[in-house]
């Protein structure tokens, strides 16, 4: 057989990718991700009773934009890793900049609080099951991101899977905002970090399984 023929046959029945197929399975993934995990929250956690009066203190609002620019960034970072040859380095640069602004933040406020309540500002009420919270809130986003992701084309499987991890327990903490009665941020920073941290470990230990193709 001829190259020119072999090419030929190669080119035969190709059918164009469509161009948003990866916006549309990170959307399917996060719809049911999110769902997933707040029918848990409500179901195993229930809400914080006060969320009417907590929905006009800006704190709140500060609590949930951290999280939700996590999800951004990590979203960002893992639908440029399911296709080969993307370039991430904005993308790191973004998710940076939520990370360095609460540590800073958090590290403002313990200095400026007294002594004697500055282990308290990190621990809070709740520091014991927090991170694990997290992590069973992860469970949903975590599965449906896999799946997505499987469906396209990672070319570096470990970092892949761990932005999938992150972004899974990124969207965790979010939904855990609902039920979370911690309102400082060296507690955000630290606990809720850490409960991203460990989808992130997994996910980058289970992407070369996962998302080999």
């Amino acid at each position: 057989m001829k190259t020119s023929e072999f090419v030929s046959m190669l080119a035969t029945g190709i059918v164009p990718t469509d161009p948003h197929v990866i916006a549309r399975r990170f959307a399917t993934a996060l719809f049911f991700g999110l769902t997933g995990a707040a029918c848990m929250v409500v179901a195993i956690y229930g809400v914080r009773g006060d969320m009417p009066q907590m929905l006009t203190t800006p704190l709140f609002w500060l609590k949930v934009a951290f999280p939700l620019a996590v999800v951004g960034a990590s979203l960002f970072i893992a639908m440029r890793l399911s296709r080969p040859g993307a370039d991430t380095a904005m993308a790191w640069v973004a998710l940076a900049i939520p990370l360095v602004l609460i540590w800073l933040t958090a590290l403002a406020v313990i200095v400026a609080a007294p002594p004697t309540l500055r282990l308290q500002l990190v621990l809070g009420k709740t520091w014991q099951v927090c991170t694990m919270n997290i992590v069973i809130l992860s469970a949903p986003t975590f599965i449906a991101v896999f799946w997505a992701m499987k469906g396209l084309a990672p070319t570096r499987p470990v970092i892949a899977g761990a932005a999938a991890g992150l972004l899974s327990g990124a969207q965790a903490v979010l939904v855990y905002t609902l039920y979370c009665v911690e309102m400082t941020v060296p507690f955000w920073g630290v606990w809720y970090v850490l409960g991203m941290l460990v989808p992130t470990v997994l996910g980058g230990l289970l992407g070369p399984r996962v998302l080999r193709w």
